[in-house]
């Protein structure tokens, strides 16, 4: 790998950006470099999105972040938002990573994550720290962090799309080696 690099992954909802950031893991494992941090997973039945778990990457930890029906006083369209679950999991995860991870991932940095001030200050910890990261962040919401993000000179945005999704790790792969495309 080059120098550390901070790649923020874009996109609309359904573009592929966890599965982008996913294919990322398993190449960079491949690699030999250890990937830690945090990953959000849609809960399917019937056919249908009706929650969404948080996973740790490193101990698979996992618990359900939002679930449709669920009674919070933080909502995320249908779904109610069980912050507990983000940062017992979530924000453990990257604290854990950052320990011991050669890849920070934060999937994602969204609506409902950025409600949390455990998990807000802990995404700037990682992006302060000298350590590649690679976050997928929601592409309209005018948080102060997502703000942040993409105003800091040190991330690379990268706008993931249906047409894009299937060649976009191996191009972020060469930006992290320090080759430019």
């Amino acid at each position: 790998m080059a120098e550390t690099v901070k790649i923020g992954l874009t996109g609309l909802p359904g573009s592929g950006k966890t599965s982008t950031l996913l294919k990322l893991v398993e190449m960079l494992e491949q690699e030999g470099k250890t990937v830690g941090g945090m990953i959000t997973e849609p809960i399917i039945e019937g056919g249908h999105r009706v929650g969404l778990t948080v996973r740790n990457k490193m101990s698979g930890e996992k618990a359900t972040l939002a679930r449709l029906g669920y009674e919070s006083r933080y909502m995320y369209g249908k779904f109610g938002v069980d912050l507990t679950a983000l940062e017992d999991v979530g924000v453990k995860a990257l604290v854990e990573a950052e320990e011991k991870a050669d890849v920070i991932i934060v999937d994602e940095v969204g609506k409902l994550e950025v409600e949390s001030e455990k998990f807000v200050d802990e995404v700037k910890n990682v992006l302060d720290l000298d350590k590649t990261a690679i976050l997928t962040l929601h592409k309209k919401s005018r948080n102060p962090l997502l703000q942040d993000i993409r105003k800091r000179d040190d991330v690379r945005i990268l706008e993931v799309t249906p047409i894009n999704r299937n060649l976009l790790p191996y191009k972020v792969m060469k930006l992290m080696k320090g080759q430019l495309w």
